[in-house]
Formats: C-alpha cells, sequence, structure tokens
C-alpha cells in the first residue's frame, strides 16, 4: 500500500456506485458514483436543490438510496444484511445546523458517543473528549452549553464530536453556511488542519478558498449527476465543461475568490 499525502494511502475508504434516490417525480440523484481513498478531501460543489446534501445522507443511510451501492471499506452499507448502527459509528457526519445536545454541556455532547457506541468508561471518555475539544480550540468551554457558545464555536463541538467517535471517514454537509461571515474562518481552519492531518473528508461546501486550498479533488453536481471532477487546479483553470466554467464564476462573483 503506497503512501501519498500525510496520512494518504491507496486504500479506498469510500465507494458510491450509481446511486439514485427520487422524492415522487423529482429525480434527486441519477447514477453518482464517486470513491475515496484513506487520506484524501474531496470537496462537492453545485446548485442548490442539486443532490448534495442527499448525497450524503445516502452515504451513510440516514436516507436510503431508492437504488445504487455504497461500500465503507469492504463493508457494503446497502446491504439488508449490514449492520446499519456499526457503520455509521465509522462516519462522521457535521451538519449546517450544528446538531447538539441542547441540554448538554460541549464535553457531555462530545463524551456521550464514546460512552454509548463504543463502549468506553466514563473516565476514558471523558479523557478522549478533552483531547478533542483542544484539537478544536475549545478546551477552555467544555463547560459550556450550546446556548452559551456562538455559532462557530458549536460547530467546532460538533466536529470535536465526530472525531471522538475515531471514524474512517467525515461527512461535512455546507459547516459553514449558517455561521456569519466573521466566524467562518474559525470552522475552515479546523477543516484545513484535519485535511492536511490527512482525515478522510467529504465536504459539501460554497467555500472555494477552501475547495482550491486542501481539495485533492472538486465535484461539480447538476441535476443529481456529477457533471465534472478534477483536481482544483483543473476545475479552476481549466474545466472541460461550459456548465462547470459559468458556475465558478457565479460563485466566485457572490462568495469573492476566498484564496
Amino acid at each position: 500500500m503506497t503512501e501519498n499525502k500525510q496520512g494518504m494511502t491507496d486504500q479506498v475508504v469510500l465507494r458510491v456506485e450509481d446511486l439514485h434516490k427520487a422524492y415522487g417525480e423529482n429525480q434527486v440523484l441519477r447514477g453518482v458514483s464517486l470513491s475515496i481513498r484513506r487520506g484524501e478531501t474531496k470537496v462537492v460543489i453545485g446548485p442548490s436543490g442539486t443532490g448534495k446534501s442527499t448525497l450524503l445522507r445516502c452515504i451513510n443511510q440516514l436516507t436510503v438510496p431508492d437504488s445504487g451501492r455504497v461500500w465503507l471499506g469492504e463493508i457494503e452499507a446497502t446491504s439488508r444484511e449490514a449492520d446499519i448502527n456499526r457503520i455509521r459509528a465509522q462516519i462522521g457526519f457535521v451538519f449546517q445546523s450544528f446538531n447538539l445536545f441542547t441540554h448538554l454541556n460541549a464535553l457531555e455532547n462530545v463524551r456521550i458517543g464514546p460512552m454509548k457506541v463504543r463502549g468506553m468508561s466514563k473516565e476514558e471518555a471523558t479523557k478522549l473528549a478533552m483531547e478533542e475539544l483542544d484539537r478544536v480550540g475549545l478546551g477552555d468551554k467544555a463547560e459550556a452549553y450550546p446556548a452559551e457558545l456562538s455559532g462557530g464555536q458549536q460547530q467546532r463541538v460538533s466536529i470535536a464530536r465526530a472525531l471522538a467517535m475515531s471514524p474512517l471517514l467525515i461527512l461535512f454537509d455546507e459547516p459553514t453556511s449558517a455561521l456569519d461571515p466573521e466566524l467562518i474562518g474559525e470552522v475552515l481552519s479546523v477543516m484545513i488542519a484535519l485535511a492536511r492531518e490527512g482525515m478522510t473528508m467529504l465536504v459539501v461546501s460554497h467555500e472555494m478558498g477552501f475547495a482550491r486550498s486542501v481539495a485533492d479533488e472538486i465535484i461539480f453536481m447538476e441535476h443529481g449527476v456529477i457533471v465534472e471532477q478534477g483536481p482544483p487546479a483543473q476545475l479552476f483553470s481549466a474545466s472541460k465543461e461550459p456548465r462547470t466554467r459559468e458556475f465558478l464564476h457565479k460563485i466566485t462573483e457572490l462568495y469573492g475568490n476566498q484564496g
């Protein structure tokens, strides 16, 4: 197994094959296939309503696809025999809306997964939770409740919660879209550090600066299909598809170049 960037090998962590999902007459996913190797960061971009979030939800079976298959390592998540809870425990999911337990403080939010799912003792889980809160720069906020934290801090607690499960892969669904502009940077800096450490990540985002700086591949989706995918330099400078060029031009005008 060959090593590439830090933490990256040729081991395929996630494989998605020909996913389809419809809601009534609305064909949200129309045959999406992709794979991610260990240590890679892939960023999915595209217009709203094009199936990006549905793709993430199908990967960890929060939404059941109509057809197609998903593998996490050698295990097929879409198999009827699959242990979905065991699979989900290996896939971190960071939502745009934070999804923290409001009645638990930051430490308790991060600690609960390792205790309930991984079977850790309270002492072990507390130590781990503090390490992960320190990792996202929130060790001093361990006793704070979500209502006492800014949006950026809440999202960083969500990332720490995902990391505490030692996942094979973390899915990020527009993790900065609910944040005030001045808070976006603190979340992106954590994500950039994770990418450079070799965390395997699939990120839905409009943050083009993030995509340029850390993505191994950018995937442009529209109307439920992958229109084009490739390294950032290729998509930003030499897109093959006119629609990709048009979208990137519009989003750069809207959000700025961001690096």
